[in-house]
């Protein structure tokens, strides 16, 4: 759908129009005062009509060029250019641009409300498409990314603890997943989505409290998972060193009371008051 306009530089156009009107002077003032009005008259209708054709582009910025309705083409080329007269021409902005939705407060995969929003780069890659094809480019590309974003959350939870289920917290995939997403949408009007990213992340206001403490007691308890697997480690390797190098012999009953104390010096919480043996270990 998308074409290139016809077009010519309006510099040349310009001095053209200009050499025209000088000999048209020139051959009127040879012939007479009549001749000399016909001319003019001539010049000027023709003047007026190349007029109609001159327009100027800026950089990053094109023109979608309509003759009675009908579709001629688009110019992206910057300069002074001319194109087919009674021509209108709308401006289309090729740079890159981003917005941030609102935050929409929907229910993650698992029942959860959250609080979500996400900001959108973008740019027009098919000015044909993005004029003719929906009513206006931005607002759909606002709503698309709202709905995208709506999706997002209800098909993903807002925290996992499944190694094979993606999470609203891991950034790049969820990024990923939306971008593929947001432009699949947006083809349609002739834009291309460069990125999207999440940028606002939280649990609606009524359950906060209770999800923080949920997730401050995940914290604790994978904390002390961490802290029992380097003790049982630590004990491991002490008994095992006292073996091997025969400091001291040890029954089962004793392994399991100096098991028992250093499991309790490694993973409390407080500091522990050391007591000393002086008489006989089996006392």
């Amino acid at each position: 759908m998308e074409r290139k306009a016809f077009r010519l530089n309006g510099f040349l156009v310009l001095a053209v129009l200009i050499v025209l009107g000088g000999l048209a002077a020139a051959v009127g003032l040879g012939r007479g005062e009549a001749m000399t009005a016909v001319l003019a008259i001539a010049w000027a209708v023709v003047a007026a009509v190349v007029l109609t054709g001159f327009t100027v582009i800026n950089p990053n910025e094109a023109k979608v060029v309509q003759f009675l309705g009908r579709y001629v083409g688009s110019i992206a080329d910057a300069g002074f250019q001319w194109v087919l007269p009674f021509t209108s021409k709308r401006k289309i902005t090729l740079r890159v641009r981003n917005f941030e939705t609102a935050k929409l407060k929907v229910n993650d995969a698992d029942g959860n409300p959250v609080e979500i929003a996400a900001v959108v780069v973008y740019k027009v890659v098919e000015t044909a498409r993005a004029t003719f094809s929906v009513d206006d480019y931005e607002e759909y590309v606002a709503i698309q990314s709202e709905a995208a974003v709506r999706h997002l959350a209800t098909t993903h939870p807002y925290d996992s603890h499944e190694p094979d289920r993606t999470s609203l917290r891991e950034g790049a995939e969820v990024a990923t997943e939306l971008t593929t997403e947001l432009r699949d949408r947006t083809e349609l009007a002739g834009v291309e989505v460069l990125e999207a990213r999440i940028t606002h992340l939280a649990y609606a206001p009524e359950i906060a409290q209770a999800m923080l403490v949920r997730q401050q007691a995940a914290q604790v308890v994978a904390a002390r998972t961490r802290i029992v697997e380097g003790a049982v480690g630590m004990v491991q390797l002490a008994l095992d060193k006292l073996a091997a190098e025969g400091v001291v012999d040890l029954d089962e009953e004793r392994k399991a009371q100096m098991v028992s104390n250093l499991l309790v010096v490694l993973c409390g919480d407080r500091a522990t008051q050391p007591v000393v043996n002086t008489g006989s270990l089996y006392a």
